[in-house]
């Protein structure tokens, strides 16, 4: 018999909470060990998880387990996944990844020279109506896509983590990473500038902000003989103290499709045209909190042994984006 994965946690805060049920789930995969450098918070996690092993000594927890889930503050994100990685373990790691450019591609790196798997735990990547999305617009169905527009905002407690963390907290390292997903995928990496639109609040973090990306040559994709120099821009909008409609809207050249919200569930969409009467309507299973979807992707990869396949150029750009933002938004403009 197939020994079950045994996977722990690094982190204790309310994502995790939500893995824990998540993981229940999906056969071959275990929760087995819990930690936290503060050993009470590690503790009252791992009896509410029903897990025997919690400890604040790193080295003692990466040697129970084959694969860790990092879900610790997003500054921490980059040390405790190298570790890992050294450590010969497989790591998903909560979003983003990483805010810096050369750590995302020198964890890509170790994953591959030490033939572990490595994954962003970007949820709405690995549902079932994104994978349906991301089909239709491969069949060329819309034509050349030349816009995105995503939008994630939420009304977060003024007291959580995302108001609170002065270095690495505000809107845009919360949820950008989601925006950036169809923006990467669908119009590609190679853009040729990005700037950024953000209100901030009394503690400097920013409430809300757009981030702008201008391509001025396309690629081009199917049925798009007729057009020249295409250029295209897309917008990501974040929030966590201003609210917006959390819609997706992909723009191409013969029609679009429009993913309400919340849009990063995609449980439903709908592929509209020139005739108004003429809409094709897309509903998919989302289960859950969605984090079973992801985790099975992780743990067919372990088994797979489909080292490097989940981790490259998107995460690294996206990585990118995430420290030319911090890089800024201290500056409360456009540039």
């Amino acid at each position: 018999m197939k020994k079950n994965i045994s996977l722990g946690i690094i982190g204790t805060g309310r994502i995790a909470k939500r893995f824990v049920k998540e993981i229940q789930y999906i056969s071959g995969i275990e929760l087995s060990a819990v930690y936290n450098p503060h050993i009470l918070s590690a503790e009252k996690f791992a009896a509410e998880a029903g897990c025997g092993v919690h400890t604040d000594d790193l080295n003692d927890f990466l040697s129970r387990v084959d694969a860790v889930y990092i879900a610790s503050p997003h500054g921490t994100h980059y040390e405790y996944a190298k570790k890992a990685l050294l450590s010969g373990k497989h790591v998903i790691c909560e979003k983003p990844m990483t805010l810096h450019k050369a750590e995302a591609e020198e964890l890509c790196r170790l994953s591959l020279e030490n033939k572990r798997v490595l994954m962003e735990s970007l949820k709405t990547a690995y549902c079932p109506g994104y994978h349906d999305l991301r089909r239709v617009i491969k069949e060329g169905t819309i034509g050349q896509v030349v816009g995105v527009e995503a939008t994630f905002t939420r009304l977060t407690p003024k007291d959580a983590r995302e108001c609170t963390d002065a270095e690495f907290g505000g809107s845009f390292t919360e949820f950008g990473s989601y925006g950036m997903l169809p923006v990467f995928d669908f119009l590609g990496t190679d853009f040729d500038n990005v700037r950024f639109a953000s209100v901030y609040g009394d503690n400097e973090l920013d409430l809300y902000t757009k981030a702008f990306f201008e391509y001025n040559d396309l690629e081009r994709g199917a049925g798009t003989e007729e057009f020249r120099n295409l250029r295209a821009e897309a917008v990501v909008t974040t929030g966590i103290g201003v609210k917006s409609e959390g819609q997706l809207l992909i723009t191409g050249t013969k029609g679009y499709i429009l993913s309400p919200s919340p849009w990063w569930l995609n449980s439903y969409f709908e592929v509209r045209f020139e005739d108004p009467k003429h809409i094709e309507k897309h509903e998919n299973l989302y289960e859950g909190d969605g984090l079973r979807y992801e985790i099975k992707t992780f743990k067919d990869a372990i088994e797979s042994e489909s080292y490097g396949e989940l981790c490259g150029n998107s995460e690294i750009i996206r990585a990118f984006v995430m420290e030319k933002f911090l890089s800024r938004r201290y500056k409360k403009g456009i540039e």
